[in-house]
C-alpha cells in the first residue's frame, strides 16, 4: 500500500466516484478489472441536482467499506493526495472546483464533460495552459478496444457514424452532459477542425451532422433509453469498419490510462481534443435551440 499513489476524489454525485475506486481497491473487484498502483483516500461528498442525499449516503457506505475517508471540506480532501479526480456529474461545478485544484499543482483528472459551456471550458483550458498544469479530461468511451481496432482498419475515415444514449440531465443540457460519450469517439476518429454542425431533434433523441474540410462528414446519433455504443468508419476508397463497444471494460481501460498519467506519463488525450469535444457539444446544443446549422468555434 505504501507505494500506491494516493487519489483525492471531488464529488459523489456520479457512479464514477464508486466505480473508479472499486477498480483501485475493492477486495471483491474481479481480477481482470483491477488496476494496481492507485488508492482513493478521500472523497468530498455533497448533494447536487444530479444525486439526492439518499443516493449520496448509499455511496458513502460503499466507499467507507473500501477505506475511503468521506470529507466535508476541500482542504481536508486534498491533504496528502498525489493526484485529484474531479468526479462531478454536474458540469456547471467543474470550473469552480478546477480553479481550486489548479492552485495545488497536482495531476488532475477532470471527468467528462470538460464544463457546462464552451466558454467555461475555454477558461479551464487557458488556465491549464498558462500554468502548465498536468491535466486530462475525457470520457471512458475514448479507449474501447473495438474502436481502436476499427481505426486500424480505417485510420483516416472520411465518413463516420457513431451512436449512443442521450441521458436526460436533471439540470442543464442533456447533449452536453451525456452526448459527450459519443462525441469522444467522434473526435478520436475524425480529429480536430470541425467547421459546422446541425442538430436535428426527433421523438426519441437527436441526430447531429458534423461537417469537416474536404467534405468529410461525421454523424452522432443520440437516442434516449438505448444504452449501447458503436458505429462505423468509412473512407473514400470504400473501406468500412463497423464496431460495437463492450461496456464491461471501459471503466477499467480508463483507470489504467489514468494510472499511467498520474505516475508521470503524458496525458492520454491531448487537451486540445477535449476542448474540441466541448466545442462540438456546446454547438450541438446551440443548433438544437436555433434549428439551424451553426459554426463550430475555432480553437
Amino acid at each position: 500500500m505504501s507505494d500506491e499513489l494516493k487519489v483525492a476524489i471531488i464529488g459523489l454525485d456520479t457512479s464514477h466516484s464508486v466505480e473508479f475506486p472499486k477498480r483501485m481497491q475493492a477486495p471483491d473487484c474481479p481480477p481482470e478489472q483491477k488496476v494496481q498502483g492507485l488508492r482513493a483516500i478521500t472523497c468530498l461528498a455533497f448533494v447536487t441536482p444530479f444525486q439526492n442525499e439518499e443516493g449520496i449516503n448509499k455511496r458513502i457506505k460503499q466507499l467507507e467499506a473500501w477505506g475511503v475517508k468521506i470529507t466535508r471540506t476541500f482542504e481536508e480532501t486534498v491533504k496528502g493526495a498525489d493526484a485529484i479526480m474531479i468526479e462531478l456529474n454536474d458540469p456547471s461545478l467543474h470550473l469552480e472546483y478546477f480553479k481550486k485544484c489548479a492552485e495545488l499543482g497536482l495531476p488532475i483528472f477532470l471527468d467528462k464533460p470538460l464544463a457546462d459551456t464552451y466558454i467555461n471550458g475555454r477558461i479551464i483550458y487557458d488556465i491549464a495552459k498558462k500554468n502548465n498544469l498536468k491535466i486530462c479530461s475525457m470520457s471512458s468511451l475514448r479507449f474501447p478496444p473495438a474502436l481502436t481496432e476499427a481505426l486500424i482498419k480505417v485510420p483516416k475515415p472520411d465518413y463516420s457514424y457513431f451512436y449512443g444514449p442521450l441521458g436526460k440531465a436533471p439540470a442543464g443540457s442533456s447533449i452536453v452532459w451525456y452526448g459527450v460519450h459519443v462525441f469522444e469517439m467522434l473526435v478520436r476518429s475524425m480529429g480536430r477542425g470541425a467547421l459546422s454542425l446541425q442538430t436535428n431533434q426527433h421523438s426519441n433523441g437527436a441526430v447531429v451532422v458534423v461537417e469537416y474540410p474536404g467534405k468529410k462528414v461525421a454523424v452522432a446519433d443520440l437516442t434516449e433509453d438505448c444504452w449501447s455504443y458503436g458505429g462505423t468508419l468509412r473512407d473514400k476508397a470504400g473501406a468500412a469498419a463497423p464496431f460495437i463497444v463492450d461496456g464491461k471494460i471501459i471503466y477499467t481501460d480508463l483507470v489504467r490510462e489514468l494510472f499511467g498519467f498520474i505516475k508521470g506519463g503524458p496525458a492520454p488525450v491531448p487537451f486540445e481534443d477535449t476542448l474540441e469535444v466541448m466545442a462540438l457539444l456546446d454547438t450541438a446544443e446551440k443548433s438544437l435551440k436555433s434549428g439551424k446549422k451553426e459554426k463550430v468555434p475555432v480553437l
